[in-house]
């Protein structure tokens, strides 16, 4: 068997190990789901009409709009905390030293956990997208092709985050410490463009919302979907994606080479 038909078979069946995983053991998935959907219907419904009427509309529904694209990318964020918390369970339980000492292929065990990872958060935006959907949301200006940039850009947000994730699951002791460390993927949305304008935050703040990777890919997110001003964000969004994605599997290949904590 050639070395990518080995790669691929064992990868395919580390992915299937890992969403057997999320399949019985959900309630890691819907916790993690509950804070996006808990912020998106408090912010709706509680300050809808005072944030709609602070940036010129009529009621909730602009910003509705507004928040919805932030949301969803927060939704990735808190979704790859699990593949932090599931690479660190596998690292402190040993099953990972026992697939070193057998005959697959190296890669395919975090190849495993990414891919899942990446489905698992896709399938959380579209849950997301649902429930925002159900109290408003609409984009009616996308295209089919701006639908597909939309979709190609949350899920390669997703890959980013998910070797992210990975690498701190890696470095971590133990799940609860895996889950600790990965809670800036969590924070950085609530300090970015996804709630408030930039040009609305202090001075002082703003340069801290704007350098980030959130607030491209938000910007990027609500032009696709509502017709906005992209501008450059949308090639930040890509170099950033590219970068973290990139020093995600550099620091989680070093530390799997390494060898078991």
């Amino acid at each position: 068997m050639s070395t990518l038909s080995l790669a691929v078979r064992d990868s395919t069946t580390m992915l299937r190990r890992n969403l057997l995983h999320a399949r019985r053991y959900p309630s890691l998935t819907l916790n993690l789901l509950l804070t996006p959907v808990m912020l998106l219907l408090l912010f709706v419904y509680i300050f809808g009409n005072v944030m709609s009427a602070g940036m010129g509309g009529g009621d909730r529904s602009a910003y509705i709009a507004y928040i919805v694209p932030g949301i969803l990318l927060m939704t990735i964020g808190s979704t790859v905390i699990g593949a932090a918390v599931s690479v660190a369970t596998d690292m402190s339980e040993g099953i990972i030293a026992r697939f070193r000492t057998m005959a697959i292929h190296r890669g395919s065990v975090l190849i495993g956990h990414v891919i899942g990872s990446v489905l698992q958060s896709i399938a959380s935006v579209v849950l997301v997208g649902a429930v925002a959907v159900a109290i408003g949301f609409r984009s009616t200006d996308a295209t089919a092709l701006e639908w597909l940039a939309a979709f190609g850009l949350l899920a390669l947000f997703a890959l980013a985050l998910t070797w992210i994730a990975v690498g701190m699951g890696m470095a971590s002791p133990n799940a609860e410490a895996a889950s600790n460390s990965a809670m800036p993927l969590i924070l950085l949305p609530l300090i970015s463009s996804a709630f408030t304008p930039i040009d609305a935050m202090p001075g002082w703040f703003q340069p801290i919302a704007q350098y980030q990777p959130f607030t491209p890919a938000i910007e990027t997110l609500r032009g696709l979907l509502l017709g906005t001003q992209i501008g450059n964000n949308g090639w930040l969004a890509l170099a950033w994606c590219g970068a973290l994605a990139a020093l995600g599997y550099r620091w989680s290949a070093s530390s799997f080479r390494r060898g078991p904590k």
